[in-house]
């Protein structure tokens, strides 16, 4: 029995990705897969109807339509209500959930019967990085939050020298070095930004450096052990916030341009930049704060807003990839794509492996209950 993949359009405010291309749905449809799109779900990533149909999907006239027969259905955000209540006991589906916040999501999936995989959940490791959607629409939000930047600061970021005088480089700090904060920096570089970077990690300095930047960090026994074997940065003490503060506050002062991307999973966002670092900031100058989803990493950071404090602006975009949504969908897309090729066998069967160590760890909810261990109550 030929195997059915939903993609519904997107609802959520602001949200103007897609979950699928042209390009992975013909890979889909050649392989003797039904892909049904609703209609218009590509038009915020400049995809239209017809370009799904060349590709071979077929066009639904409503989210409902789509998935009420559908096997799979592939999501960029968690499915609301209608979406759920459609779903025919036994689908998978998978989608950015933001598992640790929207558990009433969870809870309605795991009620209509469906198999969920929350992409964010995805392991770090090397077999899955063609499916790691943090990372891939991580790196566009670190290369988006440096263009905002410019695009709000009142000066230039490169050098230039001209027979009227100087204009001096925009010193731009960045905070917090993951996959967002390392292609914040080659912007910023490019752009012809003096940068400054930190992290908990240590694993960062090196990465820092290579790129052209300087690294700014209390490099002690605790900095020295402040990541988990997944890769992320763990939650520090308050004694060495106060050391890490104390260096950062001087540097911070002398800054242009600021971009936090500080996050801990299922956590709220650390504090990096205090109200005392803001107002210690020339006018003029800009923080462009990546953790505002869960609750920001910079004190009067408000969400979606340019916020001015004595002329110094703050801005924590909460979607910020929904600005440069044909790239974001092109890269989320091939994840899925990736992800769902565990679910299908070699015949074209739909027969998930749960024991497989990818699936297992994406996992969500299974036959009725919430399964991931994270998240029992």
């Amino acid at each position: 029995m030929a195997i059915t993949i939903a993609i519904p359009k997107e609802t959520r405010s602001g949200e103007t990705r897609v979950a699928a291309t042209p390009d992975t749905v013909k890979k889909w449809t050649a392989a003797g897969i039904t892909v049904r799109i609703e209609s218009g779900a590509g038009l915020g990533a400049a995809i239209t109807d017809q370009a799904f149909i060349d590709a071979g999907a077929q066009i639904a006239k409503s989210a409902v339509d789509a998935i009420a027969a559908a096997d799979i259905v592939l999501k960029v955000r968690g499915p609301e209500a209608a979406e759920i209540a459609a779903l025919k006991s036994g689908a998978q589906v998978i989608a950015l959930l933001d598992a640790y916040r929207e558990k009433d999501t969870l809870t309605a999936l795991a009620k209509a019967g469906a198999a969920a995989y929350a992409m964010e959940f995805v392991p770090r490791i090397t077999r899955a990085q063609v499916m790691d959607a943090l990372s891939s629409q991580a790196n566009l939000a670190g290369y988006r939050a440096v263009i905002d930047a410019a695009a709000i600061y009142g000066k230039a970021f490169p050098m230039m020298m001209t027979a009227a005088g100087t204009v001096a480089p925009a010193k731009t700090f960045i905070m917090g070095v993951g996959v967002a904060g390392l292609q914040a920096i080659a912007t910023a570089r490019r752009l012809g930004a003096v940068v400054s970077a930190t992290d908990v990690r240590p694993a960062t300095k090196e990465q820092v450096e290579s790129l052209g930047a300087k690294f700014t960090a209390v490099e002690d026994e605790e900095f020295k052990n402040a990541q988990t074997a997944g890769g992320y940065a763990k939650e520090m003490s308050a004694e060495y916030k106060a050391k890490q503060a104390a260096l950062v506050t001087a540097h911070i002062a002398k800054q242009d341009i600021v971009i936090t991307t500080a996050l801990i999973p299922g956590r709220a966002a650390p504090i990096l930049v205090t109200k005392e670092q803001v107002a210690s900031m020339k006018p003029g100058s800009v923080i462009i704060d990546l953790a505002a989803p869960q609750g920001g990493n910079v004190e009067g950071c408000v969400p979606d807003q340019i916020v001015d404090v004595n002329g110094v602006k703050i801005y924590g975009p909460t979607n910020i990839v929904t600005a440069i949504a044909s790239d974001a969908s092109a890269l989320y897309a091939k994840n899925l794509q990736a992800f769902v090729g565990l679910l299908i066998t070699k015949d074209g069967a739909l027969a998930p492996d749960f024991e497989d160590e990818i699936l297992k760890a994406a996992l969500i909810t299974k036959d009725g209950a919430i399964v991931h261990p994270n998240l029992q109550s």
